[in-house]
């Protein structure tokens, strides 16, 4: 089964016909909504609102582990999470969407694993290519299905918040390597890992990034919401095709 998490501006999927919702106990605690399933466009998927369904859960207070060991226990196989970010690199400019290939983690005291404990052995991942291939794959020929454009392969930048970042950290990031910046990234990509789910991410570049461009001396707050609308009209059509792979086998 295919799951889409969403993030800031997409708390619930537009053309998602609901045929059920389930709570989920986990032994982590509430995850951040019940997990709905519904038909889009005729095909199912399962769906969980990072942030809750009224967006009033920060970044660094996201229940990760709660919310990918649900998807797992639902039978979910397969991850699309939708991230909506600041751009770093010249062409990662607003309005675009992102194929992220590769990550650096800069949170802290996030509940990062699964594997902690008296009762667990020591585990170590792999993670030397952090998103799925396949569900990279996947959301790409998507986008052609549709003719959305996508910029692929990226590095994101995964940001304590829940403020957004200084000029100078952005430098510092850029340095790093870094394309693009967001709040949610880490632990979820790791978690996802961890349980085996084949999970990649789809970025909305919504601002320059603090001290570039239109954001040199600060970013207008004020000015993310109409051009995340108008992205995600295009996500929404990136998961539909996407929908449609993972239906017809």
């Amino acid at each position: 089964m295919l799951a889409i998490i969403g993030g800031s501006g997409l708390s619930r999927l537009g053309g998602l016909v609901v045929t059920a919702r389930r709570a989920v106990r986990t032994p982590y605690g509430e995850p951040s909504c019940p997990v709905t399933f519904g038909e889009l466009d005729g095909c199912p998927v399962a769906f969980l609102a990072r942030h809750g369904y009224g967006h009033t859960i920060a970044p660094h207070e996201v229940n990760y582990r709660a919310n990918i060991w649900a998807l797992r226990e639902v039978g979910v196989t397969q991850v699309i999470a939708i991230a909506s970010v600041g751009g770093i690199r010249t062409d990662c400019v607003p309005g675009v969407l992102v194929l992220p290939d590769q990550i650096i983690d800069y949170t802290w005291g996030r509940d990062c694993t699964f594997f902690e404990g008296a009762d667990q052995s020591v585990q170590h991942v792999d993670f030397t290519e952090p998103y799925s291939g396949a569900v990279r794959t996947l959301i790409a020929r998507s986008a052609a299905d549709c003719g959305e454009p996508l910029i692929d392969r990226a590095t994101y930048a995964a940001t304590q918040g829940p403020r957004l970042e200084s000029a100078a950290e952005i430098r510092r990031l850029a340095r790093d390597g870094c394309d693009l910046v967001g709040m949610t990234g880490m632990p979820e990509a790791g978690l996802a890992r961890e349980l085996a789910l084949d999970y990649a991410a789809l970025a909305v570049v919504v601002n320059p990034a603090a001290g570039l461009g239109a954001s040199e001396h600060g970013i207008r707050l004020d000015a993310l919401k109409g051009t995340l609308e108008t992205a995600l009209a295009r996500v929404q059509r990136v998961l539909v095709a996407a929908a449609h792979r993972v239906a017809g086998g």
